[in-house]
């Protein structure tokens, strides 16, 4: 008896498989703890950091997503986020005030929004999720909804287990 072999009708199909987590954002991330700033943990002097923050070598923040924030309870004025997204504006791609979960899922949006969509214009297309959990659910969202308007079919989850979305 001859064995046939085995045949991956998935790989073969016109189904457009897309992963986020093969398509991650380029950006890189760089984090500014203001805590580095402050007289004895605590207070946050404007003259003072004024002067720290023209010291800070700018082209670490050369094209990238800058997060701010302070590790510790201290109180931080407005003024201060404003003056660090002022002086980082002509080096970083983009300044945010953002816990993690707030600033990941404005990277992800972002980096969704600019994605080229047109390989999959007319496509079957499957979006893989429930992979990478530090991918935001939102992400996931907005890429269906960039999608809808030009494939013919989409579906969510795996190619053995997927659920249709929409159909044109």
């Amino acid at each position: 008896m001859r064995e046939e072999p085995i045949v991956n009708r998935v790989a073969q199909s016109a189904l457009i498989n897309i992963d986020l987590a093969e398509l991650p954002p380029k950006h890189r991330v760089v984090e500014l703890d203001l805590v580095d700033f402050l007289e004895q943990g605590l207070v946050l002097r404007e003259a003072e950091f004024r002067t720290q923050l023209n010291s800070i070598d700018k082209a670490l923040f050369d094209s990238a997503y800058v997060r701010v924030f302070c590790s510790t309870q201290a109180i931080i004025p407005a003024w201060a986020y404003q003056l660090v997204a002022v002086e980082l504006s002509d080096y970083a791609e983009k300044v945010l005030v953002a816990d993690v979960q707030g600033f990941n899922l404005i990277y992800w949006i972002d980096h969704i929004n600019n994605l080229d969509m047109s390989p999959y214009k007319d496509g079957l297309v499957l979006l893989k999720g429930c992979g990478d959990e530090s991918i935001p659910q939102a992400a996931y969202t907005l890429l269906a909804q960039r999608l809808k308007p030009l494939v013919r079919k989409l579906m969510f989850g795996e190619a053995c287990s997927f659920i249709p979305l929409y159909k044109k």
